[in-house]
């Protein structure tokens, strides 16, 4: 039997810069940033007060009316990753459950769900009020808690805050009985569960896939941890257009996000055979594990060169195939130095491009960002410039794309890890010729 091949059939990134394939494509294009002063909460007392946020939307308009009651029970990060998967199936031409009131397209069975998913921040509001009711003389109790505290929570408040929840709610909406998994290993974890998704389907456990990740860091608890690890830039409060510089000589830190994306994956006759648009193959996965520290990476960037490695191996390409790489370069200096290393080291004079300089780290949504503009670099040839890289720090020798440009890409390379525990991913896909 001959392995199978797969394929991007649709596309669902809900970003900062837009939702939905055409505004996220228009977005990439015109150079668009979207870190603002952050609106969802009041930030003021912060050292760093602004953020990547995502315009208000409703998330009834993208659920079948039977399941808007559960959306009581979905935190911003649930909802990102069910709208990013109805759009994904919509512009897959796919018709499932949650798409379609009649006919079906694709075999329950054989359709499966792979979500990366992050630490979900409960509603403080809720939260401290259950807290203070658990209190004795300003001292918090565990025996009033249990007595008091809890009955001020909700009888499915934590169903609001689980992380399987993402997969969770788009299995269920869409009807997908194949296998549903969850992976959070923070920023690697989206690109980790399309390389799920991609080996679940290569090995005939499912025809397709929605797969991807989402996550939400605009909250007062994401704020604060991410200041405190000292990732945060505190020098563009006043000019937040300019604050996120991928491999700049002058990035001094990232902002916080929100967003993520779903995919769909779809074995290549499954799509022939229905006559599905093609964004172009996945043909290689490598993962691996490396850090200096908990917060810090491999110094040498050892690990990710390894990664990297095994992801051409894998792929059964060689290192001057690759014409683009979206790196994860968020504007952290040491992060961006040794991911650079690791790409010149194995990769050589290859262009590199990031597309965080948009909208900031929307942590276990970033990776399957990354993976939908490098479906529209394949499909629609082109090149989104790392917006607000003037200068390429010296310690960073890569190619940097600053500027959108228009260019014939046939194989690339995505490059994803987790800020903390080191965790490193990368993706090989390449341009579908029909």
């Amino acid at each position: 039997m001959a392995e199978r091949r797969v394929v991007i059939t649709g596309l669902g990134p809900v970003s900062p810069i837009g939702v939905g394939k055409d505004q996220f494509l228009a977005s990439l294009r015109s150079g668009r940033v979207a870190v603002d002063g952050i609106r969802a909460f009041d930030a003021a007392e912060f050292p760093c007060r602004i953020a990547g946020e995502i315009a208000e939307f409703s998330c009834k308009d993208y659920v079948p009316k039977s399941y808007r009651k559960s959306i009581k029970v979905m935190a911003r990060d649930i909802e990102l990753a069910v709208v990013a998967a109805d759009c994904a199936v919509r512009d897959s031409g796919l018709k499932t459950k949650g798409v379609s009131d009649g006919e079906i397209t694709v075999d329950s069975t054989r359709l499966g769900v792979n979500i990366g998913a992050g630490l979900i921040c409960p509603d403080l509001n809720e939260l401290t009020f259950a807290l203070a009711s658990a209190s004795n003389d300003g001292q918090f109790s565990l025996e009033a808690w249990g007595r008091e505290g809890m009955n001020n929570l909700t009888p499915l408040w934590l169903l609001k805050y689980l992380p399987n929840m993402l997969a969770c709610h788009v299995s269920i909406i869409h009807d997908a009985q194949a296998p549903s998994n969850t992976i959070t290993c923070a920023e690697a974890s989206s690109q980790l569960a399309i390389g799920e998704a991609w080996r679940t389907i290569k090995r005939d456990c499912a025809d397709v896939c929605l797969c991807g990740g989402a996550e939400s860091k605009v909250n007062p608890m994401g704020l604060l941890r991410q200041d405190l690890i000292g990732r945060l830039t505190r020098s563009h409060n006043d000019s937040p257009a300019s604050a996120v510089r991928p491999f700049d000589a002058k990035r001094d830190g990232t902002v916080i996000a929100e967003g993520g994306a779903v995919v769909v994956l779809e074995d290549l006759e499954h799509a022939k055979r229905r006559e599905g648009r093609i964004y172009g193959e996945m043909i290689g996965l490598g993962a691996g594990f490396g850090t200096h520290d908990f917060l810090n990476p491999d110094r040498n960037g050892d690990a990710l060169a390894v990664v990297l490695e095994k992801a051409l191996a894998d792929a059964q390409v060689e290192a001057c195939d690759v014409d683009l790489v979206v790196a994860f370069a968020c504007g952290l200096p040491e992060h961006d130095r040794v991911e650079a290393q690791a790409i010149a080291r194995v990769l050589g004079d290859v262009p590199v491009t990031s597309i965080k300089s948009h909208y900031g780290n929307n942590g276990a949504g970033s990776g399957a960002l990354d993976v939908a503009a490098a479906a529209l670099c394949l499909s629609e040839g082109f090149v989104p410039g790392t917006v607000n890289c003037e200068q390429v720090d010296p310690a960073c020798p890569v190619n940097v794309v600053r500027r959108t440009e228009d260019r014939r890409v046939n194989t690339l390379l995505t490059v994803n890890y987790s800020l903390s525990g080191g965790q490193c991913t990368a993706l090989v896909f390449r341009r579908w010729a029909g």
